[in-house]
């Protein structure tokens, strides 16, 4: 079995005004990867602002996470959307964050859904088509669901693909991603189980046991989201199984 290399990712910048969700200052200093909300579930001016100035000073890259338009329910509710109508709202956001990324001197780095977008894009292929085809619009890869939709899009459009795997949620018996409102508190030796089995095993953990990771991923980025209680303590605990992973693999 060849060893599976790993990046860690977070969602950032989920605020609005004088209002934050998550230690993004503390996050920062533990992950590779930022996907960096861009005003439609959270974040505005002065935060995206804000956040993209943090993950240059931490040598982060900074993908763009947009999301349903649904500020009150955090993009956390499905919404009925037809594809283009997606591809705008999706354009919109991601051009958003750009402007900022020039403004510091950053490239994009990738494209990662929000939320019940995540959700409904991995399950509908009109839709993923229309969500990959945006990545491919910005020239940069998706970070999605391996085995689904997303990666079928991605394969289709010739976009470049990230599988993603989540640290701090659970997966149903049948290995789908249960996504949830509000994050509830997860033991960071559950996580550590959780990610060791990723890393050594290519399982994914699941509510009744385990399931193999989709053929051909050899690499995966590992989410932990800012808003799940404890975030920097798991994120630091991810981050330190990944580096002691990656240091294997590149021997």
């Amino acid at each position: 079995m060849a060893q599976l290399r790993a990046t860690v990712n977070c969602d950032m910048g989920e605020g609005f005004a004088l209002y934050k969700i998550g230690d993004d200052e503390g996050l920062m200093k533990t992950i590779h990867l930022a996907n960096v909300a861009c005003g439609f579930h959270a974040s505005d001016f002065s935060i995206m602002n804000e956040t993209v100035r943090l993950a240059k000073v931490n040598d982060v890259l900074v993908g763009a996470h947009p999301s349903l338009p649904d500020r009150q329910g955090w993009g956390r509710r499905e919404m009925a959307m037809e594809p283009d109508e997606l591809a705008s709202c999706f354009v919109y956001q991601v051009g958003s964050l750009t402007g900022f990324l020039k403004l510091h001197g950053l490239p994009l780095n990738h494209i990662k859904p929000h939320g019940a977008v995540y959700g409904m894009t991995a399950r509908d292929m009109a839709l993923a088509q229309a969500v990959v085809g945006v990545a491919k619009l910005f020239d940069v890869p998706f970070m999605g669901l391996a085995g689904t939709c997303h990666q079928a899009a991605a394969q289709e459009l010739g976009v470049p693909f990230i599988a993603e795997w989540f640290a701090d949620l659970d997966y149903s018996a049948e290995g789908k991603l249960i996504i949830t409102k509000k994050h509830d508190p997860v033991p960071v030796d559950a996580v550590r189980d959780r990610v060791n089995r990723l890393l050594q095993e290519q399982k994914i953990t699941t509510v009744s046991g385990a399931l193999p990771l989709p053929d051909g991923v050899v690499e995966v980025s590992i989410c932990c989201h800012s808003d799940t209680p404890g975030a920097v303590e798991i994120a630091q605990a991810v981050k330190a199984l990944v580096d002691e992973n990656n240091s294997k693999s590149a021997q």
